[in-house]
């Protein structure tokens, strides 16, 4: 097939412009993660054999508020040690270390004991606990602006799926 010289000098110079590489995200804002979250993953691990909580009948949400407090619940159908269901209020704080979450209230859940790295729309956790892993990914409900970095993670996120 005989290429148009124009479109071959095009093509060219396009090979010569500098890639645009997304590197190392920079670490996400307080203001980046304000929202409401939901979790799309909540899986325990144990001997072996998986339990999806969710399809189970579990349910996780929070709240990240932009004065730093949460909201929220934890409900896990027979999760309490007397076979009754677990429902926790999770009312408190919350605080970033670079790209860490971490949670603080008052109900006694793995949640506050469980750091969460956050990417892009993502907040993700695993831990294990007197044997048990836990693992939970919440995905940012839609329906709030999003800022310029949030925005460039998802881009870079977006690139590296594709690869």
């Amino acid at each position: 097939m005989l290429i148009p010289p124009r479109v071959r000098v095009m093509s060219l110079g396009l090979a010569f412009l500098p890639p645009i590489a997304c590197g190392e995200a920079e670490a996400p804002t307080m203001e980046d993660l304000v929202g409401t979250y939901q979790a799309t993953t909540f899986t325990t691990e144990e001997g072996g054999s998986t339990t999806d909580q969710l399809a189970a009948g579990a349910s996780i949400a929070l709240i990240l508020n932009a004065d730093a407090s949460t909201a929220g619940r934890l409900f896990v159908p027979g999760g309490n040690p007397d076979g009754s269901d677990f429902d926790a209020d999770l009312t408190g704080t919350w605080a970033l270390n670079g790209g860490t979450v971490t949670l603080d209230h008052a109900a006694d859940t793995f949640m506050r004991d469980m750091p969460y790295t956050a990417e892009g729309t993502r907040l993700t956790g695993e831990a294990t606990f007197g044997g048990v892993t836990i693992r939970v990914v919440f995905a940012r409900l839609l329906g709030r602006p999003l800022t310029s970095s949030l925005i460039s993670s998802l881009n870079c996120n977006t690139e590296r799926h594709r690869a």
